[in-house]
């Protein structure tokens, strides 16, 4: 792990890293913002996935969301989208397969399986190589994320059983089976068996059994993805037949965008930090 770059903010410091992954083979890069109280202890995480097309820079720069991890003392774990590299395989005249669209899936299809495992990268090789190597508490993380990292932060939720504290999206994908942008990178990714697909998506998890951890979505009504990509109608059907419980917050107005992230971003970052600073209370 070398760091890259580092930037004082709000009394902590926004570093970059990169290292190279066992999981993913090739090089990648994260950040990571460590408020004022790492400097004397360890301190609680918040993982945040990205969407189609982002890297690490893209929540770092336009969500504002180091000044509440500041206020409320904990760490934002920000990494990349997918794997990079000259050898990594791409299409390159599509943003949705590819470089920027790994979709926290483990591919099982050439000529993706040999990098695309985001999946194992996420939940396993990265926090381990975090929690090693940086000043936050082995085990006591949540997980937030926007668009296609809506849907990675809730696979991660519903699949590792007590890993995470929390969890939150911002328009996450939530029933990726049935649209197009999950259609297309699935079947490259994991092939044409539909029956597959369903371990990688939340509805699809909850109708499943998932282990009941509270979920908290935010949508814009004014999103532009909301009817033919998000589908949140068929997560909070599910949850209602599974009794699981979902507080699916409906905004009004608000877009897709970045604006509708740093709109509401503080909510998400006090929900996740009640809930950590608690567990860590109890002592677990």
């Amino acid at each position: 792990m070398r760091q890259i770059e580092s930037v004082k903010e709000f009394g902590g410091y926004l570093n970059r890293y990169e290292h190279d992954s066992k999981s993913c083979h090739c090089k990648m890069t994260f950040s990571v913002y460590l408020p004022p109280q790492a400097q004397k202890e360890k301190v609680p995480a918040v993982y945040w996935l990205s969407g189609l097309t982002c890297t690490d820079d893209n929540v770092r720069t336009k969500a504002g969301a180091q000044r509440y991890a500041a206020e409320l003392g904990i760490a934002l774990i920000m990494p990349d989208t997918s794997p990079r590299g000259d050898d990594v395989a791409d299409v390159p005249e599509r943003y949705d397969l590819g470089k920027g669209a790994g979709f926290y899936v483990n591919a099982t299809q050439m000529p993706w399986a040999e990098h695309y495992q985001l999946y194992d990268y996420i939940n396993h090789e990265f926090p381990s190589l975090v929690e090693q190597e940086l000043p936050v508490i082995p085990g006591l993380k949540s997980i937030s994320g926007h668009s296609m990292g809506g849907h990675g932060a809730l696979i991660c939720a519903l699949k590792e059983k007590g890993a995470y504290t929390s969890v939150s999206a911002f328009a996450p994908i939530n029933h990726p089976s049935r649209c197009s942008w999950g259609e297309g990178c699935f079947s490259a990714y994991l092939g044409d068996d539909k029956a597959d697909w369903k371990a990688y998506d939340a509805t699809e998890l909850v109708l499943a059994g998932a282990e009941k951890i509270p979920l908290l979505i935010d949508h814009g009504t004014s999103d532009e993805f909301l009817e033919e990509q998000l589908y949140p109608q068929d997560l909070l059907d599910a949850c209602k037949k599974m009794d699981f419980p979902i507080n699916l917050r409906m905004q009004e107005g608000y877009d897709h965008s970045y604006h509708f992230i740093a709109s509401f971003i503080g909510e998400h970052l006090s929900y996740h930090a009640k809930e950590l600073f608690l567990k860590k209370k109890n002592g677990c």
